[in-house]
């Protein structure tokens, strides 16, 4: 049987805090989506892990006995992959979406040419995980879009800065306007992040610029051709100024919009971790290419 170690992470952290409110709070996750994989876990395994109360989620005996090993097998599985990566040379660089990315794989290649005893791989992540999975060290280090829960337990470095805008319909009636004002979308039905993704979610839903006006969410997506879908289908999204050149579809256009802050795309690392020469050279590569003034 195979089981997601990310849903194993999420066990032992409601095991230890002994409920989901605090687990959740613990992973920068929402309860509700934690529900969800404990339920998960607790299929694939085909036990119940926990009872449920008022007062908090204590083990089952099956719990119990999950709880005595998993704790080990996590670092077991952790020093493997830090292992692995040492042997084979590898460095890992996560991503979110190309407009972030930008000359990366140029900075990559000119690397790799320099240095052909290490292999560069970037890994690109959906938007369910706007922190590239780097608090589970799943890669080394990563470009992604401020701001995001978690990063104030890594080392940020920010690259530059980038105008947002928004998708719309191709049919919608600002379609053919020049520029828009936000204030004109705040009553759209916009599409979203899953909840879990906090900050990152209300940031791309510019919560911080309706002055109180709710928010309608009419989609929930997690990956570039759902976005678009979506938009094609009637909601709208604000959108970095990039998505433009690196997304396209027909039936949806994008425009500038004046009201909202930019998008910032930073360069992300653990804290803590032993430095490999050959990381801190590629990283200094990537922020000399990419940041601007």
């Amino acid at each position: 049987m195979d089981v997601d170690t990310r849903l194993l992470r999420y066990f032992a952290a409601v095991a230890d805090e002994g409920s989901l409110t605090g687990a959740a709070k613990r992973l920068f996750v929402s309860q509700p989506a934690l529900t969800k994989q404990i339920r998960r876990l607790e299929d694939d395994l085909g036990v119940r892990l926990f009872a449920r109360s008022r007062s908090g989620m204590a083990l089952t005996e099956a719990g119990r006995e999950l709880a005595s090993r998993v704790s080990a097998l996590l670092d077991n599985w952790d020093e493997a992959v830090q292992a692995t990566g040492q042997a084979a040379q590898v460095l890992r660089l996560g991503f979110l979406d190309a407009g972030a990315v930008g000359a990366v794989p140029e900075v990559i290649a000119a690397f790799s040419k320099a240095h052909p005893e290490w292999r560069v791989e970037l890994r690109q992540f959906d938007w369910s995980d706007p922190g590239a999975d780097l608090a589970r060290g799943e890669v080394d280090a990563a470009v992604v879009r401020l701001p995001f829960p978690g990063q104030e337990r890594l080392t940020v470095r920010e690259l530059f800065t980038e105008d947002r805008g928004v998708l719309l319909p191709a049919r919608h009636p600002l379609a053919n306007s020049e520029t828009v004002e936000f204030r004109e979308l705040r009553d759209e039905l916009f599409v979203a992040s899953g909840a879990e993704t906090g900050t990152w979610r209300e940031h791309w839903l510019a919560v911080e610029e309706r002055d109180g006006h709710p928010v309608r969410v009419g989609a929930v997506t997690s990956r570039p051709d759902e976005w678009l879908g979506a938009v094609a289908g009637g909601c709208v999204a604000l959108a970095p100024a990039s998505a433009a050149r690196f997304y396209a579809h027909p039936d949806v256009v994008f425009r500038p919009v004046r009201g909202v802050s930019p998008s910032r795309v930073g360069l992300v690392r653990p804290r803590g971790r032993r430095h490999e020469a050959a990381l801190d050279e590629l990283l200094e590569a990537i922020v000399r290419r990419l940041s601007r003034s």
